[in-house]
């Protein structure tokens, strides 16, 4: 007996499913996302209102609460402000309670004030979406009833489950702990896969913290993001117009004489990228100089935490490691000449971008101030790679 208007094979009430959480992936990557909260893009007025209103009808979420909160995670990313750093909060906590971390930080009037102005505020948000969140979850279930019979019970949860799970516990939690990484961002952000199709693309974090405003969200030639796919379709067809994207890494085989003004703009653009370059031409430099230390009996150098402290340090400041391996780290500098070098000239390179009161002609002098003492440093790595940073065009 049929009970619902379709009655399909099980693998169809599957691909059904797995193409209605698809596109409510997609409104999420497209919609609130990269034109919500980054303004990386703009849509038609009529392709916003259908993202909108179907996440109204898939997830119930509050477009104000949901930029606000994101936005927040970007300024606060990884200390006790984040609403969802794993590095705070454990990994295993955002994962599987990513939607309460969520719901407990909507509720702060504060973050949505701050971080939640320039969304939708129209007579329907006032008066029908943020009013009545849980109505148009309410429809869709009957609307899967109605479609699917009892199955669609079954398919409506998994629609109900689907972002809260890979939205707020996967990107939010594995995105910030585990996978590769790009770029030596200031955070913990990884890329979890270089093939971004489940999750739209979001899959590919580390990539869109190191350009935070940037609409496509992949960047090396070998990755995917399935949300760029849809934007350029829409774009072609006049729905969309892409504000950015980042910009591409280019290097000057050619340029070996003095760092110049298009040097230092390169260096400070691709930031995170010259940091994670900084790291693989040192890394092995610094694990030697450790394992060396270690053979030495270094007290304090014994364990894996000074391995491990070098390799996070590399990625990311020396402030942000857990106390033990810090500790580790500072005993490591105490006792190596090498070491306290790569240190200092890691610190001294970010000041580059970091300090507003420097002209740009003093800018590009210390810039080349600091690629002639990593030249005159006697660590080849390092001379290598000031080598490399002069390229950058």
């Amino acid at each position: 007996m049929q009970l619902g208007l379709f009655e399909l094979p099980w693998w169809g009430y599957v691909l059904v499913t797995l193409g209605l959480t698809h596109m409510t992936i997609a409104s999420v990557t497209i919609f609130l996302h990269r034109h919500q909260a980054h303004r990386a893009l703009e849509l038609h007025p009529t392709v916003s209102h259908c993202f909108r209103f179907w996440l109204w009808l898939t997830t119930g979420m509050i477009t104000k609460e949901w930029v606000a909160i994101h936005r927040k995670h970007h300024a606060k990313c990884e200390t006790c402000e984040d609403p969802h750093s794993p590095q705070i909060y454990g990994v295993g906590t955002v994962l599987f309670k990513g939607a309460k971390l969520y719901r407990m930080e909507a509720r702060n009037t504060a973050t949505l004030e701050k971080y939640g102005h320039g969304t939708p505020d129209d007579w329907l948000e006032r008066n029908l979406y943020s009013k009545h969140a849980v109505l148009g979850i309410g429809i869709m279930l009957a609307i899967d009833l109605v479609l699917f019979g009892p199955i669609g019970l079954i398919m409506w949860g998994v629609q109900m489950l689907w972002i809260p799970f890979f939205a707020a516990g996967v990107i939010n939690g594995v995105g910030h702990y585990w996978g590769y990484r790009n770029f030596a961002s200031s955070d913990a952000s990884t890329n979890i896969s270089p093939w971004g199709i489940l999750i739209g693309g979001e899959e590919l974090h580390n990539n869109h913290h190191a350009y935070v405003t940037s609409a496509k969200l992949s960047n090396k030639w070998w990755e995917f993001d399935i949300g760029w796919v849809y934007i350029r379709a829409l774009e072609i067809m006049g729905l969309a117009t892409v504000r950015k994207v980042a910009p591409k890494i280019r290097f000057n085989l050619a340029k070996t004489g003095c760092c110049d003004l298009e040097t230092l703009q390169a260096v400070i653009t691709h930031r995170y990228d010259v940091l994670a370059k900084y790291a693989k031409y040192l890394k092995q430099t610094a694990l030697a100089e450790i394992r060396n230390l270690q053979a030495r009996e270094i007290s304090g150098l014994q364990d894996t935490p000074a391995l491990e402290a070098v390799k996070h340090w590399l990625q990311r400041d020396a402030g942000e490691l857990p106390e033990k391996e810090r500790a580790a780290l500072d005993q490591a500098l105490h006792f190596s000449k090498v070491l306290r070098t790569i240190y200092s000239m890691r610190q001294d390179l970010t000041v580059l971008w970091s300090r507003s009161t420097a002209s740009k002609e003093q800018l590009v002098k210390q810039l080349e101030n600091w690629c002639q003492r990593a030249e005159e440093s006697g660590i080849s790595a390092l001379q290598e790679f000031s080598r490399k940073l002069r390229c950058y065009d």
